[in-house]
């Protein structure tokens, strides 16, 4: 097997802990987890029993094996092709080609990112995996404005998803760390991001 070109950094972390923004400013190509959920229609989608919408927040909502097929295209041949998924659809609506530019780490963020240490550290892909942890409440209040702003389900829906999202929180971030991320606070991951951009290493 070819040596990668580089390495990914693992970002995981409760829906809206600020993880999308932190990796957006890092400098670093950032590979959406998140586009790789199951369609709407897909027969091994969960289904919310307290919701009774696709239950997003249940690993077998997403692809595992196709994002971990395209990292490791994107990290040894230095380009590859991911989808682009619309939540308010709950669908794929197309695809795009993604490039490393000489980047020497991609960010590859998502809920469920802590589901692939394992395969990425097998196939000699892992640089560090990490779940970002902030105030539940604090969390709350972005993900409802965010995915209002995005019109990503009705308000209420939204509403009540939240106020479950905030109840798990800190089983979510202990669960990642049990399968192999250390939990990070919103400074030390972008100073993490910086060494890595700079090619200094996890340090």
């Amino acid at each position: 097997m070819d040596a990668p070109r580089a390495q990914v950094v693992l970002l995981c972390g409760p829906s809206g802990s600020g993880k999308t923004h932190i990796a957006a400013r890092s400098g670093l190509p950032v590979f959406r987890l998140d586009d790789f959920y199951r369609d709407g229609d897909d027969p091994a989608l969960p289904i919310s029993a307290e919701l009774g919408i696709p239950d997003w927040d249940d690993p077998r909502s997403w692809r595992a094996d196709d994002a971990v097929a395209a990292l490791d295209a994107l990290c040894r041949e230095g380009r590859t092709t991911v989808p682009t998924y619309d939540i308010s659809l709950s669908a794929t609506t197309g695809e795009a080609q993604m490039e490393l530019g000489g980047a020497p780490a991609v960010v590859a963020e998502g809920v469920f990112a802590a589901e692939i240490v394992e395969h990425l550290r097998d196939r000699g892909l892992l640089a560090d995996a990490v779940v970002l942890h902030r105030a539940p409440w604090k969390n709350f209040v972005r993900r409802f404005a965010r995915d209002l702003a995005e019109r990503r389900k009705p308000p209420a829906t939204l509403w009540r998803r939240g106020r479950i999202l905030m109840g798990v929180e800190r089983d979510v971030v202990q669960s990642a760390c049990d399968r192999g991320c250390r939990a990070v606070e919103a400074a030390e991951l972008a100073a993490l991001l910086r060494r890595l951009r700079d090619g200094a290493g996890v340090g």
